[in-house]
């Protein structure tokens, strides 16, 4: 199994899916995965969320890795990794989760928000931290907070599209977290997955040329 954080690290993106219908989850998915995106989250309060990720794991494997987000607690961690998500998402911070995929090998990014949540995320064993609600936050936060913790990988949600993406960069993430901005629901319920391929390739590609001039 590849290693989740060098996974994120290097292509920087995570789709997140928040409430996609299972009957277009597997489209919408590999539209995703042809626009370049390796990382997906199913979140944990979409309908049917264990089964899209179990379905997924043997559908994608290979061409990129299926996580659960809006992991909220350690029973809804069992639940994601008994489907076999390869990474957990929170919007919180649970030492038990962190702990509970620690003890089974999966990579636990919780949301934090202050820098004592930072720290302690760290400390429960955390690789990355996501840094949340990232559009009311704002980038100066973002900035200001990398001075003093510039150790801990942040994956940066909320807020993020297609124009701002280098901002996020510029202000210190290491990766971003996209929803609607990514995938747009509209599009898929009326089946332009072309749309949604052609929106991933903006992204990862806004990605592709901030690496090339780093």
């Amino acid at each position: 199994m590849p290693n989740m954080l060098d996974m994120l690290l290097e292509h920087k993106i995570v789709a997140i899916l928040r409430g996609i219908e299972d009957r277009h989850a597997d489209r919408a998915g590999r539209a995703l995965i042809d626009g370049g995106v390796k990382l997906m989250e199913i979140t944990m309060n979409t309908a049917g969320a264990p089964a899209m990720i179990e379905r997924w794991r043997s559908l994608f494997d290979g061409e990129a890795a299926v996580g659960a987000g809006t992991v909220l607690d350690a029973d809804m961690a069992r639940d994601a990794i008994a489907a076999g998500a390869q990474f957990l998402i929170s919007p919180n911070l649970d030492e038990a989760v962190i702990a509970y995929g620690r003890e089974r090998g999966v990579a636990v990014w919780p949301g934090v928000m202050t820098p004592t949540e930072i720290v302690r995320a760290w400390k429960a064993g955390a690789e990355a931290v996501k840094l949340f609600p990232m559009a009311s936050l704002g980038l100066k936060y973002l900035s200001e907070i990398r001075g003093p913790l510039d150790s801990i990988p942040i994956l940066a949600t909320g807020g993020v599209d297609a124009d701002n993406i280098g901002d996020y960069f510029k202000a210190g993430a290491n990766a971003v977290g996209i929803g609607s901005k990514l995938l747009n629901m509209e599009w898929v319920r009326e089946g332009r997955f072309d749309l949604v391929t052609a929106q991933a390739k903006r992204f990862t590609g806004a990605v592709r040329r901030l690496d090339s001039v780093q």
